[in-house]
């Protein structure tokens, strides 16, 4: 529709002409159960009286709503005609008063694509569970509202649902009133909340299980505060909901913002809802926070896991100060909030709570995913540019979130911790419920360290790439260091559309370099690989010597960026690759070991290493990796080392060696323990052989048994998921399994088990369910393209590379752009991996200039992974000759 994808420049004139004093919104809910009878959506009435002022008397805007009809609409106590005003999107207004109330009466649609107000079905008990999820904007399918984050006003909900059923908003509850009709339901009144944006707004209302706890702390100023807890899911879930351990890590989360904000918790009540076919990890509407319901563990997941969980949990926390309290005024500054958020995620999860390794878990994961993204043509600076909504939505990338935690490491380092928080405290106080801008920001922080914040910006916020730090020494005949230096290069690659960012940035680093040798000190095992010399130093243009290092020894291992401090690739000199190759297990240091591998990883995907040298490091070194999450880390890059990055011809041959790497280390891992469990899905992740499907088989019927592997529900599904791409589970086993587990979370599994075989009629039926028909929910959408999409299916898939091309326009503009971004990403012929799918990808951009900038952006960066991926097999190839 013409008005749905608001643009920056329709925000800012709206921003200038108008003021929301307040929002009054009513929701009826009973719709939601019971048969649907009617032949359009299935829909609820929604109700909304917004009260405004308008700086220019006479003028005209427009109110959003996404809506399937409007009943009526009142303006200033005129009645509007529905059908003059409302064109499906957007709601025209004219001759507007200094002062203006409007009350529109619509119906609403219930989604099944994650957005706006989801409506879900347990298969379970056929009970209904609903929730809301609006980032960045889709508030306006549940209630009409000028959709955009700096007109903030206080929201007063009111929800009518059936009796019985737990209701939560954003407040708390005021009262709830019975209907008194016959048809069993309540009104739930809530109190007004404080301004906040529309897209942080929420309503959950089901048969939720609901759990409470309190959490109490005394201010400085003497006074009592006390924050009623709350975490629910659906019934389904509560006998593996784990409430302590989220309560606990909430309330460790809560004393450190307090201890280091100095500005106490502003929002009342804090629920935790964890919900169904979530899109996201989570979202941080304040007083009423939702979760994708997998951090749940209905089986036995590693410590990683859990960390995972209380990372999100801190990071959406977080948010409650970055982005809700203080927000920014255009998504041009989503990092604003999100670097923010998963810098502090990261920061308390180290500072507050068991995961001590937190920052290890940083290093390894989330910089992986940010050098992914900035290495991608639509890469951008972290202050973005963003023209409108679909801009928007994809700008929640590895740039927003990990490239820009990474650079507020990098900044704390450079300010001073103290410094940092002063000014974060600044601008808590100075803007509490505005809008802020950069400047804003680096203003407080300019005055609390007296740094020059305009030239640092410059240099890490507002350009684009990742600089690469390599060291190049010199020795002399004894052998000690006669220079080491530091050489820096900028990003080569260019940006996308036509439109690059600033590139070719050297940026200051703060880093620590640490010289390694293999020595066997007091307290380490013999022939350790351990630190005997390190200097922090501030590297500054293409090359830096760095005289501290001077007259040491010769180190078997020079590792740039030592203990992580900055954003960078690094590299290593020929010397530190020989020792890595062969006693990289030997590194005594878990972060040090974690940098290693990722600069492994990062050589492999710039076809620097061949992938099979970095598979032999997987199948000589993985097992003596200690830490999990840097474990099952390395464990996904060699799949995708493997499926991707190998010479086709060196595949096989490839997969057996993993597999049987993978297999060894499953049977001499420790009985019942972490690393037995991520050994256990691993291989069955890389198992090929008759030997090992069979071995899978034994283990689901309980013919074949491992000591301490305890095969649960979850790993059932993975091991079946396994056999049925490999075409050794059939319909009628699939049937089976979900008889056992006739759950959502067994329905998905069963999905994409289905999916995955091989067969030419099962992916003619999963493409179609998919691509053809909108009758399957978002999680559903999911579960089937992830079985489709088979690395091992080429032949099979190939079929689908020129359809892909052919429907996606189609299916940009008529589906909603979660499951439009889900199709165009997960079907996208990666699998093939050869020339072809290259060439037409690139006919594709070439012949659709003015499609969607969204659609060619998704396009673009598959196109990009796809030809980094061939690059990497023709270094594979080579080493091979």
């Amino acid at each position: 529709m013409p008005g749905e994808n608001l643009t920056r420049d329709e925000a800012r004139e709206r921003a200038k002409l108008l003021a929301v004093e307040g929002y009054e919104v009513a929701l009826d809910l009973r719709s939601a159960v019971g048969e649907h009878t009617g032949s359009g959506p299935r829909t609820y009435r929604s109700t909304t009286t917004i009260r405004f002022r308008c700086a220019e008397p006479g003028a005209a805007t427009f109110a959003d709503l996404l809506a399937p009809s409007v009943t009526s609409v009142r303006l200033n106590g005129r009645e509007l005609d529905p059908a003059a005003v409302f064109d499906g999107s957007r709601i025209a207004l004219e001759g507007l008063a200094a002062e203006n109330e409007l009350v529109v009466d619509a119906q609403c649609a219930y989604s099944r694509t994650g957005e706006g107000l989801h409506r879900f079905v347990d298969p379970e008990d056929g009970e209904v569970y609903l929730y809301t999820q609006y980032e960045p904007a889709d508030a306006r399918r549940v209630f009409a509202n000028f959709e955009q984050p700096d007109l903030k006003a206080p929201f007063t909900f009111s929800v009518t649902a059936p009796e019985g059923w737990t209701v939560l908003s954003n407040g708390a509850v005021d009262r709830v009133e019975p209907s008194g009709a016959d048809d069993a339901s309540a009104t739930s009144h809530f109190v007004t909340t404080r301004p906040i944006s529309t897209y942080i707004t929420a309503v959950v209302a089901g048969p939720y299980h609901y759990v409470s706890d309190l959490y109490r702390r005394t201010l400085p100023d003497g006074s009592a505060l006390e924050i009623p807890l709350g975490a629910l899911c659906r019934k389904g879930l509560a006998k593996h909901f784990d409430a302590d351990d989220i309560f606990t890590v909430t309330k460790q989360g809560l004393d450190f913002f307090h201890d280091h904000f100095d500005y106490p918790y502003p929002f009342g009540k804090y629920d935790q809802a964890f919900v169904p076919e979530y899109n996201l990890g989570a979202m941080e509407n304040p007083g009423c926070v939702t979760f994708r319901e997998e951090f749940i563990f209905r089986g036995k997941v590693t410590q990683a896991s859990y960390e995972g969980r209380a990372n999100v949990i801190l990071h959406e926390m977080a948010h409650m100060w970055f982005g809700d309290l203080v927000t920014m005024e255009w998504w041009d500054d989503l990092w604003l909030k999100e670097s923010f958020a998963d810098f502090m995620g990261a920061f308390s999860l180290v500072g507050a709570t068991r995961f001590t390794d937190g920052w290890i878990t940083f290093a390894n994961r989330r910089k992986a995913w940010a050098y992914r993204a900035d290495q991608l043509p639509s890469t951008h600076p972290i202050t973005a540019d963003i023209r409108d909504l679909e801009d928007a939505k994809l700008n929640f990338d590895g740039i927003t979130y990990a490239k820009g935690a990474s650079v507020l490491k990098q900044l704390v380092a450079y300010v001073g911790q103290d410094a940092f928080l002063e000014g974060a405290r600044r601008y808590f106080k100075r803007h509490a419920y505005g809008n802020t801008r950069l400047s804003d920001l680096l203003a407080v922080l300019g005055e609390t360290s007296g740094r020059d914040m305009a030239t640092w910006s410059r240099a890490w916020l507002e350009t684009a790439g990742v600089n690469t730090l390599t060291p190049q020494g010199t020795y002399d005949a004894e052998g000690h260091i006669t220079e080491l230096a530091v050489v820096q290069e900028a990003a080569d690659s260019a940006g996308s559309d036509g439109a690059a960012p600033p590139r070719g940035t050297l940026r200051p680093h703060r880093v620590a370099v640490g010289l390694y040798r293999k020595e066997a000190p007091a307290g380490e095992r013999p022939g350790a690989l351990v630190r005997y010399a390190r200097a922090e130093v501030d590297v500054d243009g293409p090359r830096t010597v760095i005289p501290e290092l001077v007259g040491a020894s010769r180190p078997d291992l020079i590792l740039v960026n030592d203990d992580d401090l900055t954003y960078c690739k690094i590299r290593f000199d020929e010397g530190s690759l020989d020792t890595l190759r062969e006693h990289l297990g030997e590194l005594t240091d878990p972060l040090a070991r974690a940098l290693s591998w990722s600069a492994l990883w990062n050589l492999t995907r710039d076809a620097l290493l061949p992938a099979r040298d970095y598979l032999e490091l997987v199948r000589r070194f993985a097992g003596a990796e200690s830490d999990i999450g840097v474990l099952q880390m390395v464990q996904a890059w060699a799949l995708s080392a493997l499926h991707h990055y190998s010479a086709p011809d060196a595949r096989e041959e490839a997969a057996a060696r993993l597999a049987e790497g993978a297999l060894s280390e499953l049977r001499l891992a420790e009985p019942g323990s972490g690393h037995q469990l991520a050994w256990a899905r691993f291989f069955a992740q890389v198992a090929v052989a008759d030997a090992e499907l069979r071995l899978l088989r034994g283990l689901l019927d309980g013919t074949a048994r491992i000591d301490g592997l305890d095969v649960d529900q979850e790993l059932r599904w993975t091991f079946l998921a396994a056999l049925a791409s490999s075409g050794q589970a059939d319909e009628a086993l699939i049937a089976a399994e979900l008889t056992r587990d006739d759950t959502a979370s067994g329905k998905r599994h069963q999905v994409r088990c289905l999916a995955a075989r091989p067969s030419a009629a099962v992916k003619a039926e999963a493409w179609d369910a998919v691509v053809e028909s909108d009758r399957l929910s978002n999680a559903l959408v999911e579960a089937t393209i992830s079985g489709f999409d088979q690395p091992g299916q080429r032949e099979l898939l190939a079929p689908y590379a020129p359809r892909y091309f052919e429907v996606i326009e189609r299916v940009w503009q008529e589906r909603s752009i979660e499951i439009g971004m889900a199709i165009v990403r997960g079907l996208f012929p990666a699998a093939q991996g050869d020339t072809r799918a290259l060439d037409a990808a690139d006919t594709w951009l070439d012949g659709h200039p003015d499609a969607a900038p969204a659609l060619r952006r998704l396009v673009l960066e598959a196109r990009d992974d796809l030809a980094r991926a061939l690059r990497g097999q023709e270094c594979d190839a080579r080493a091979a000759g």
